[in-house]
């Protein structure tokens, strides 16, 4: 049977999971297009039962049909989107050995991008600190292209909950940020664009990094993705042997 009505439960759902407040209510967030769903499906992660909602047009015996122009009311894509899928969220404690610890980061696109870098730089976990975006939330979640179902990510209050040696990424300040070696697990600690890292956070860490650029500052998921960058690759430390 296929779903016309705007005014289906299922539909009036999927309109509350927009908001913050109901995903932390619900433990619940959706994704949509068929990218998504895929990634969802590699990471072994499932859809809700009855919260596979296709558009009629696409057939999919496991999908719920929707008309297309009913879908696409509950779409926060601009063009539109032909599947959308309910999932719980997962959270999980920070772990090594690399770990992305962010602070106040507010901007949900740039949580979404970090998600997306640490997926490629093979981190082990994105830890969010006071001030961040909801990372389940639809514009994090598509940011991600799918990483949110495959990157444990974290709640954290305090920094000393963090795995590791703390490298605090703070432009213009410190060393410049390299590989040099080390095989104890680490934690990257990154801040907001405007704002870094406050002063009682940067006391807690052991090194202070910067990475050398030539214009004033990067944005939180530049700067991760280029320190997941430098701390992955083959160490640059000259053996004295």
């Amino acid at each position: 049977m296929t779903i016309t009505s705007p005014q289906n439960p299922k539909l009036k759902s999927l309109r509350r999971l927009s908001r913050r407040r109901e995903r932390e209510r619900s433990g619940l967030f959706f994704a949509e297009g068929e990218d998504l769903l895929q990634a969802a499906r590699l990471a072994g992660r499932r859809a809700l039962e009855g919260y596979r909602l296709a558009g009629s047009d696409l057939g999919e015996e496991l999908f719920c049909d929707v008309a297309a122009d009913v879908l696409a009311s509950v779409s926060m894509l601009g063009s539109g989107t032909r599947v959308i899928g309910v999932y719980r969220q997962e959270w999980s404690a920070p772990t090594g050995p690399l770990c992305v610890y962010l602070h106040g980061v507010s901007d949900p696109g740039n949580v979404g991008a970090v998600l997306r870098s640490a997926l490629a730089f093979g981190a082990s976990c994105v830890a969010l600190g006071p001030g961040c975006a909801d990372p389940y939330s639809p514009k994090a979640v598509r940011a991600s292209m799918g990483a949110i179902f495959a990157v444990p990510v974290a709640r954290v209050q305090h920094v000393g909950d963090l795995p590791g040696r703390l490298v605090a990424l703070v432009a213009r300040r410190g060393e410049p940020l390299r590989n040099d070696g080390h095989d104890r697990p680490l934690t990257l600690l990154v801040g907001a664009e405007r704002d870094g890292l406050p002063e009682d956070v940067l006391s807690l860490c052991e090194q202070v990094s910067h990475i050398p650029i030539a214009s004033e500052s990067l944005n939180a998921a530049m700067a991760a993705t280029v320190a997941l960058y430098e701390m992955t690759r083959p160490s640059t430390r000259v053996s004295t042997s």
